[in-house]
């Protein structure tokens, strides 16, 4: 597992209204992003588990192949995720800690496209993105992140001594 870098933040307060980016965000330990829909309790799929539901990443290199496949002008925010990155091979991030910039995730499942997000952009995106939507994570520790945060693994010792939980605490991911 490499390390990557933030490219871009993006939020929106309520369901199904456009996202706007940000420059930088505070993650906010078992909530998400302050401000957006989630961390504010709505959201399409708020009610999904907790951990499913905080926090969305994507990778930059995905939405740009899925944008070519399909042949739209597809932003990182039309696709609905919160975090954008480079550099990191998000999927291999669940089951697994990780840090953006000082905060502490924990990669909780992949994050598969739904006809929800087809509705809200007028794309067929589905086909496109099933293997490129990106993971879902929980917030294990929060903090100030901004564009350019570093992205990268962490072990499970280095989780623990920042206070995350350990043995049958521990997060399960779900596989999808």
């Amino acid at each position: 597992m490499d390390g990557g870098v933030l490219t871009g933040i993006w939020l929106t307060g309520e369901a199904a209204a456009p996202m706007r980016r940000v420059p930088s965000a505070r993650l906010v330990a078992g909530r998400g992003l302050e401000g957006d829909r989630y961390a504010l309790g709505g959201g399409t799929w708020a009610q999904y588990p907790d951990l499913e539901k905080q926090l969305t990443l994507i990778d930059a290199a995905d939405v740009a192949a899925v944008a070519a496949e399909v042949g739209v002008p597809l932003t990182a925010g039309d696709t609905r995720r919160n975090l954008v990155t480079a550099g990191v091979d998000l999927p291999s991030l669940v089951g697994h800690w990780f840090a953006v910039g000082d905060a502490l995730l924990f990669g909780v499942k992949r994050c598969p496209p739904c006809t929800h997000l087809e509705r809200l952009t007028g794309a067929r995106l589905i086909k496109a993105m099933v293997h490129r939507g990106g993971i879902n994570a929980a917030v294990f520790a929060g903090a100030q992140i901004a564009e350019g945060a570093v992205v990268r693994p962490v072990t499970d010792e280095e989780a623990a001594r920042r206070g995350a939980p350990t043995g049958a605490d521990r997060p399960v991911p779900r596989r999808v």
